[in-house]
């Protein structure tokens, strides 16, 4: 059985940096798209970033402050967040890409329970 386990998340204040943590088991993903989401109250699943082997993709709103890697020993995704910001504030989610858009929720197959960031001002 596939699981996706996020850590890392926390209460930080506007500036500051946190790196989340996303271990897989159950299965590997080397080959797969691996993605973050994140989600705030009242608002829809927004796309963060996604990485592939050495190739990166990520939301206009985080691009040059998050950096997404991987640790495919570890079976690990990593999202590197700095210089956070009240609106990124969220639950904020791995998935697993399973075809179609990398940037579409609907297209990740496999997903973790997520971990809140909350960003004060």
């Amino acid at each position: 059985q596939v699981h996706l386990v996020e850590s890392g998340g926390g209460l930080v204040q506007a500036g500051d940096s946190l790196r989340l943590s996303c271990a897989a088991s159950g299965r590997t993903f080397t080959n797969t798209f691996m993605g973050w989401f994140r989600q705030a109250p009242g608002k829809e699943r927004e796309f963060v970033a996604a990485i592939r082997w050495s190739g990166t993709s990520y939301a206009d709103s985080v691009k040059g402050r998050f950096t997404i890697s991987r640790d495919n020993v570890k079976n690990t995704v990593y999202l590197q967040m700095d210089s956070l910001k009240p609106d990124d504030t969220g639950v904020y989610y791995c998935a697993a890409h399973r075809g179609g858009r990398i940037t579409v929720a609907d297209d990740y197959g496999y997903w973790g329970q997520g971990t809140q960031v909350t960003v004060s001002s």
